[in-house]
């Protein structure tokens, strides 16, 4: 591809990386299950976009099936299910947190800042002119520990959810950035793993609501005392 076009590549994957990363603030920020879901997909659809550039810019063509898969499952299905499973139990918010909002965020702040390090020593034997694609392994790394934030510090099952496909969203960008995905039988087993798993955690919080009348897992702990 022409040096000015893949320019232009880089620019946009840096721009989409970013868009994916507002989007987990965006998540820590609010208290709206339907609104989680609504940034999971729209995260899931920025991340197929960068798939898609890889293809374009970088020639990477065995990546199509995953960024089409992506905006498939991730962006598509996934919110699908989860929002019909909201509609049937009927609950809407997060209320209750282990951390506060303003400090999640803050907290947050210092896992982008911890990722960027840890994303330059892994770069660091690496030209100042590394593709896009390796630019945005920073953001990948702070994906993987606000989805894990986002699970250690909600309590309602459907949050839980969303931070842990978070997680998974960062694990593949991370696969993009460093190795341009990994191998396609690897990618496609992974996207239906995910959708069943979905599928399964979705009757699971259905189950829960049904004999608790609540989707925190708080109940489920305590059955333990």
């Amino acid at each position: 591809m022409d040096p000015t076009n893949l320019q232009t590549v880089g620019l946009l994957i840096d721009i989409l990386a970013a868009a994916i990363l507002v989007t987990a603030f965006l998540v820590v920020s609010s208290r709206s299950l339907v609104f989680y879901i609504r940034l999971f997909a729209l995260q899931s659809f920025f991340l197929g976009a960068v798939a898609l550039l890889v293809v374009l810019g970088y020639g990477e063509t065995h990546i199509l099936i995953a960024a089409v898969l992506t905006i498939a499952i991730k962006a598509i299905a996934i919110p699908v299910v989860l929002s019909r499973v909201i509609e049937r139990i009927h609950v809407r918010k997060e209320v209750d947190f282990s951390i506060n909002i303003p400090a999640s965020l803050l907290l947050c702040g210092g896992m982008v800042i911890l990722a960027d390090s840890v994303a330059h020593s892994i770069l660091g034997a690496q030209r100042a002119d590394a593709p896009a694609v390796s630019r945005v392994l920073s953001v990948s790394i702070a994906m993987m520990l606000i989805g894990l934030f986002i699970m250690t510090t909600r309590k309602k099952a459907i949050t839980q959810i969303v931070g842990l496909l978070t997680m998974e969203n960062g694990v593949f960008l991370s696969g993009l950035s460093i190795t341009y995905g990994m191998p396609l039988i690897v990618e496609v087993g992974i996207f239906f793993d995910i959708l069943v798993a979905v599928l399964i955690l979705g009757v699971f919080i259905f189950r829960i609501n049904k004999t608790f009348e609540s989707i925190s897992i708080d109940s489920l702990r305590g059955l333990r005392e």
